[in-house]
């Protein structure tokens, strides 16, 4: 038995959580991941599409343009997602999703519902902004 810095007691060579609950996050992040990369197929069709600049008036290719570009950093965020749900695919075939990467606890069902990418439980993350905002990051 270990004591972990967040006060939480871990068993050694005890999984993380149960394998139904192991293959209901699987399905859930390879769902999410599906839906981000079909919206970026479709934002991809639009974009590339005719009448991209079928507007002779400068205002209205100026608001097309500002669409576009809110569009695109919504995509570049969605990157970004992806590429955190496969890194959290990945834990779940390694064995070390739902796993703490700072203290090696475990992290809530109730947090990895709410943020199914997270790699630290409540009170690692909630020390690490508490250090951010002392050190004024």
């Amino acid at each position: 038995m270990i004591i972990t810095a967040c006060r939480q007691v871990i068993r050694s060579r005890e999984p993380a959580m149960e394998p139904e609950r192991i293959e209901y996050f699987r399905n859930l992040l390879q769902e999410r991941i599906n839906e981000l990369l079909g919206e970026a197929d479709r934002t991809r069709n639009v974009m590339t599409g005719a009448g991209a600049s079928a507007f002779p008036d400068p205002a209205d290719r100026a608001t097309l343009e500002t669409d576009r570009n809110f569009t695109l950093r919504i995509r570049d965020r969605e990157r970004k997602l992806i590429a955190k749900i496969r890194e959290a695919l990945e834990r779940i075939e390694l064995g070390t999703y739902g796993v703490c990467e700072i203290c090696g606890g475990p992290i809530s069902e109730k947090r990895l519902m709410a943020r199914p990418v997270t790699t630290m439980c409540i009170a690692c993350k909630s020390r690490m902004e508490d250090q951010e905002k002392i050190r004024g990051v």
